[in-house]
């Protein structure tokens, strides 16, 4: 949905982000090696005499370099360090899309953070996390993930800790005139009788796209989890907005470059009248 995002901001709209988990699984460990090589640099040209920095940093790279098995669940430093970049990755993205830095927000769901592929079921604490930040927005719109195909089943838990949300906010009076979209990711589209909403996306605004997600640097070619289809990321996500906008076409419909598909998620009300 990266067009309708830019498109969203480029409108003046009060627009927030929020990443509902560390990401840092999904980083690969050179990643880590290149910014603590990095940051050991730095620390000896600006800070020569912080030695237990750079014994900690050097530290972290012989684990990683000696230490760490093929199979081992990171340590609490090198999973900080994973989620640091992904977080800093986010906020290039969003830079680049015109986001203020204030409206992109972290949440950190504690249900992410076992180190492992496999997660923890959502809790009580991962809704209420949810639930409190988007009362603290009561926002118009709701834009959500609803890939059920992510190939490690991130998406499907943070849409549960979504729908869950919604679920305890949903008769509220500021609620009523909130919807929520839901799009797909990376791995499929929405089946054409199933889509709600078409956004008509430019070639200009096609390219902002694409350089909005190479801001996502160690989610391109190293990234662990890219499922069994071997094109990057943009080259997927361009592909499939291609082909829904060549249905389309093929339908009679007006012809444009590329078209993103939301449906809409209606939760069933309390108080129903009538």
């Amino acid at each position: 949905m990266g067009g309708t995002f830019q498109r969203l901001v480029n409108q003046g709209h009060d627009v927030h982000v929020a990443y509902q988990t560390s990401g840092n699984i999904a980083v690969g460990d050179e990643e880590v090696i290149r910014y603590l090589s990095v940051f050991k640099h730095l620390i000896r040209e600006y800070d020569p005499d912080n030695k237990a920095a750079l014994d900690k940093l050097s530290s972290i790279l012989h684990h990683l370099f000696h230490e760490k098995g093929s199979d081992d669940v990171d340590i609490p430093e090198v999973r900080f360090l994973k989620g640091r970049i992904r977080r800093e990755e986010a906020r290039s993205a969003d830079r680049y899309v015109g986001l203020p830095h204030s409206h992109v927000h972290f949440l950190d769901l504690p249900f992410y953070e076992t180190g492992k592929v496999k997660k923890d079921p959502i809790s009580e604490k991962d809704v209420v996390i949810v639930k409190n930040f988007i009362e603290s927005i009561k926002p118009h719109q709701i834009y959500v993930a609803g890939d059920l195909a992510d190939p490690h089943g991130t998406h499907k838990v943070c849409l549960d800790a979504i729908l869950d949300a919604i679920d305890l906010m949903k008769d509220d009076d500021w609620f009523k005139d909130c919807r929520i979209w839901m799009h797909r990711g990376a791995w499929m589209e929405w089946e054409i009788d199933h889509i709600e909403m078409a956004v008509p996306i430019s070639p200009e605004e096609l390219r902002q796209k694409r350089n909005a997600i190479l801001r996502h640097q160690s989610q391109m070619e190293s990234a662990p989890f890219l499922g069994d289809d071997e094109r990057l990321f943009w080259q997927r996500s361009e592909e499939r907005n291609r082909a829904t906008a060549n249905m389309y076409d093929k339908l009679g419909l007006a012809s444009y470059e590329a078209i993103e598909a939301f449906v809409e998620y209606k939760p069933l009300r309390d108080n129903i009248e009538g």
